[in-house]
């Protein structure tokens, strides 16, 4: 099978860095004319420059996923230069933790508004390019936890649930213009938040002993990576996937419901190493 995806118009936003880096790479090393948009006008230039050695062509722009204005304008511009736009792969915005407890209303809006409205800001500005060519391929990049709904990380769940039925919807509204929306849903894809978790367990905890507890829900038995989410991504901008739309596709190597038992995992964890190094505090 060869994916033909030479001169493809392709737009990757949250590609500075992880997944979105990695999509945009990949679709650089097929042919395809890639712009790449952050938060951080440094941090997407180098990944314009790393691009341009295979791309055929490159925009990278800072772009605040909640600005309206600034995503249509962005947008356009990939438009204008390039006669339209073939390709969106929505990855920008990350998970948030929290429970009754700990969260106020207006965090879970604010993280919903660079979710779930970032989301829909940049389908709303490509999709009337898309219409226009009649033609148009829509990656969301989205969350196992939005399908499989765990006890913690209330904004993460409410949040990826919707993104992911809005995928599911325009996927069977914006058919008819052949315009095809489906969703990834990612389970421990390793892009260095592991890290930071790990740096929340007591002063001492073996990093082994941390990622066998994480991995013990995993029935593969390892930590996905960023190009292991590419592959899909690649088939679902092509022709070969031309009867495929509102689909909902996990890249969690065979979790499903046991992400629910996660939470209690890490917390009866986090207390064993806390009894185990009773002085420690967690690392900073």
């Amino acid at each position: 099978m060869h994916i033909d995806l030479s001169n493809k118009r392709v737009i990757v936003t949250g590609a500075s860095r992880g997944i979105g880096r990695a999509i945009a790479r990949a679709f650089a090393q097929e042919g395809a004319r890639v712009a790449v948009c952050a938060r951080t006008q440094a941090d997407i230039e180098v990944v314009g420059a790393e691009l341009a050695a295979s791309a055929q062509a490159v925009i990278a722009r800072a772009v605040d996923v909640t600005d309206t204005a600034g995503v249509k304008a962005f947008v356009e511009e990939v438009a204008t230069a390039w006669g339209g736009v073939d390709v969106l792969i929505n990855n920008a915005g990350q998970g948030r933790g929290g429970n009754l407890d700990t969260l106020t209303p207006e965090q879970i809006l604010e993280h919903a508004n660079v979710l779930q409205m970032g989301h829909f800001r940049f389908i709303q500005a490509v999709v009337p390019h898309m219409r226009k060519q009649r033609w148009g391929r829509i990656v969301e990049i989205n969350a196992l936890a939005g399908t499989q709904i765990t006890p913690d990380g209330i904004p993460s769940v409410a949040n990826r649930a919707a993104c992911i039925a809005m995928a599911k919807s325009l996927g069977m509204s914006l058919p008819k213009d052949n315009i095809l929306v489906n969703t990834l849903n990612m389970g421990w894809i390793d892009t260095g938040q592991w890290n930071r978790h790990y740096k929340e367990m007591p002063e001492g905890t073996p990093r082994e002993e941390f990622d066998a507890m994480v991995l013990k829900v995993v029935p593969l038995g390892r930590f996905g990576k960023p190009e292991d989410v590419t592959g899909m991504a690649l088939f679902l901008a092509s022709e070969y996937a031309s009867f495929i739309s509102a689909a909902s596709i996990d890249i969690a190597g065979g979790m499903g419901g046991q992400i629910a038992y996660y939470p209690t995992l890490k917390r009866d964890f986090g207390e064993a190493m806390r009894q185990r190094y009773p002085a420690a505090e967690p690392k900073a």
